[in-house]
């Protein structure tokens, strides 16, 4: 008999305002045992409000939003005890050692008192900290202060574990091992990512979502996402020949539409070797996303034109964030840290001011329902 998934999250037609403005208008998706999925949007378009409503430090306007079936709006205690929240700024205390700041977690986070000495020594050796047990957390490198912020957010096994911008700041050698530990705990866990960085997305997620305006506009595996957005099939060629004769034959075939690359457009011929004057490069998009290459192969083949390269070309997730996040009424500019994957201490902490300004809310939009203090998550 077949087993079937476990459904983590469901967040169904969930709305958030501010003072009649429009945060985030009618959401609607799930996530399922063992997703890495990752939550893209530019700045402004409704993440961080969206992630504070699954972790229960916003109430939603409208909808209902629940972790293994527990609606958190109506029983915020239990469903947050199945939640693991990391900000981006992991909450630790400079003063506690490593074994202390966890022991203090696994206490809040009701681990049972018999379970924490062993909860913490798998943290430890999970999340690479041996030898750092006494340590203090203040003298920890950005690297390791992630690392026991993962810690502390696992630390009661959670269903559901959300991960805001877990490697920003950290040197591209602490990114590579930030990325491992997020593959690993993925396994065991349901991983929600928001980042601005995507080939963090490319190189972890198995589905992303892309917010934009505060309406889910894109809900896809990584790998299927060009073919759903291609205008025409597409294959980058290089053909050894004349440019002239190479274009002749691709126009009397009649079945793509060429456009010359540098390498096929006229040049200085005073400035090329004999080998760049008989190399022809090509893009060629097909009428539909029908695969046309056999029959290119042997069109060439036929007028003698050996081809050297050929490469089917896809969108990538930067071509269609671009494409669903550009704004036809602004500027036509996507912020360049979403699309190039910049991420520095300065445009983090612009930020997070942003977001505590745009989302700032009364007492009375945090969800406490049943009027505990579980809110506080590590």
């Amino acid at each position: 008999m077949k087993e079937r998934v476990k459904r983590v999250l469901k967040v169904q037609q969930v709305s958030k305002w501010y003072e009649g403005n429009r945060g985030v208008h009618k959401l609607d998706f799930e996530m399922q045992r063992g997703e890495i999925v990752g939550f893209l949007g530019p700045n402004g378009a409704g993440k961080t409000t969206t992630m504070r409503m699954i972790t229960g430090y916003l109430q939603p306007s409208e909808g209902v939003i629940t972790i293994d079936g527990i609606p958190i709006q109506d029983k915020g205690r239990q469903a947050r005890s199945k939640i693991g929240y990391l900000p981006e700024t992991p909450p630790l205390y400079g003063d506690m050692s490593v074994q202390s700041y966890l022991k203090f977690v696994a206490s809040i986070r009701d681990v049972p008192a018999r379970e924490q000495k062993l909860r913490i020594s798998e943290m430890i050796s999970r999340l690479g900290l041996n030898g750092r047990e006494k340590q203090l957390v203040r003298s920890l490198s950005k690297g390791y202060k992630q690392r026991l912020g993962l810690a502390g957010a696992i630390i009661h096994n959670p269903d559901l574990l959300v991960l805001d911008e877990p490697t920003s700041g950290l040197d591209p050698n602490q990114i590579l091992e930030i990325r491992q530990l997020i593959q690993e705990i993925g396994e065991n866990h349901t991983v929600l990512l928001s980042t601005h960085i995507l080939p963090e997305v490319d190189a972890l997620c198995n589905r992303v979502l892309i917010i934009h305006e505060g309406e889910l506009v894109l809900d896809g595996r990584p790998d299927a996402l060009g073919d759903s957005m291609e205008d025409g099939f597409k294959v980058k060629v290089e053909i050894k020949g004349n440019r002239e004769q190479v274009l002749d034959v691709l126009q009397a075939w009649g079945k793509v539409e060429i456009e010359p690359l540098a390498s096929a457009l006229p040049q200085d011929d005073t400035k090329q070797t004999a080998r760049e004057q008989d190399l022809t490069e090509v893009l060629l998009t097909g009428a539909s996303n029908e695969d046309f290459r056999e029959e290119l192969f042997y069109v060439l083949s036929e007028a003698k034109l050996p081809i050297l390269e050929m490469k089917k070309e896809m969108l990538s997730l930067e071509n269609i964030f671009q494409q669903l996040t550009t704004r036809e009424t602004g500027t036509g500019q996507v912020d360049d840290q979403v699309v190039h994957g910049l991420s520095s201490t300065e445009n983090a902490a612009s930020t997070g001011a942003n977001v505590e300004h745009e989302e700032s809310a009364s007492s009375g939009d945090k969800v406490g329902g049943d009027k505990d203090t579980g809110g506080n998550q590590s």
